[in-house]
């Protein structure tokens, strides 16, 4: 890997300045491979030098891709517009300048969302073009209607004369009211409006997967963890076995339904 000056390696990677790295490392604050390191234009190889900011290791990893299970209450934006930035439940150490969500949950929407600062990742997964599916679980005002298969096989259309794409949709065995949606784009409201062609009501709406990345059950609400290279993967893969397996999603409605409730 070719040797980059440890400013930049370090500014690419955390919220800092190249001045406050300056500062930093005229104090002793900052280490590579173990030792202070005086100069901030110190040539390293990130492939290979460890790199520590205050006592925090700093990855070598370029761009940072970060899963948050987002809770409700929270808007899907840099900025405190119509409530909390999501960005605020980033912990310091996963920080970095330039990070955003990639896409949108309405802020009573709940599940997996992407924070990153990678653009050209966010853009593929966001494009229709690219077919990345993305499943959610929905809690409904009244009960599922086998009709609903085939209207969103068929791509609906919403009441603003707007026609989605092609959407697959199940019910869930553990609740009349309980269904699964699979989508390959990301209108505004876009699930609420498709049940509300329908004649029913989303009560609760919850994302659950982005490409084959399926949210960790043990992930909280609120909480969010660095993804690694094979998660960054599966974000832009089709899952491996179907998601609308009766055995996945029975399985995910179980463990669901109380959230939703």
């Amino acid at each position: 890997m070719a040797l980059i000056r440890l400013d930049k390696f370090i500014s690419e990677r955390t919220e800092l300045s190249r001045s406050q790295i300056k500062q930093l490392a005229a104090k002793g604050d900052i280490r590579v491979n173990g030792s202070p390191a005086k100069k901030s234009d110190l040539k390293i190889d990130p492939g290979k030098d460890s790199v520590e900011v205050s006592g925090r290791s700093v990855s070598a990893q370029r761009y940072r891709y970060i899963l948050l299970n987002k809770p409700q209450g929270y808007v899907s934006s840099t900025e405190d517009t119509d409530g909390p930035s999501v960005l605020r439940l980033v912990p310091p150490e996963l920080r970095t300048k330039g990070l955003f969500p990639a896409g949108r949950l309405d802020k009573d929407t709940t599940g997996a969302l992407l924070i990153t600062d990678d653009g050209e990742l966010a853009h593929h997964i966001l494009s229709p073009k690219s077919h990345i599916p993305k499943i959610y679980i929905v809690k409904l005002a009244r009960p599922f209607e086998n009709k609903y298969v085939d209207i969103f096989k068929n791509g609906i259309k919403l009441a603003d004369g707007d026609i989605c794409l092609p959407a697959r949709v199940r019910n869930c065995k553990n609740s009349d009211k309980l269904a699964f949606i699979e989508l390959y784009e990301g209108k505004y409201h876009q699930v609420k409006r498709m049940f509300a062609a329908v004649g029913n009501h989303v009560e609760s709406l919850m994302r659950i997967s982005l490409g084959g990345l399926i949210l960790p059950e043990k992930l909280g609400s609120g909480q969010c963890m660095e993804l690694l290279h094979k998660d960054v993967e599966n974000l832009t893969s089709e899952p491996v076995s179907d998601l609308f397996l009766p055995e996945f999603s029975d399985f995910f409605s179980a463990i669901l339904i109380n959230k939703l409730s």
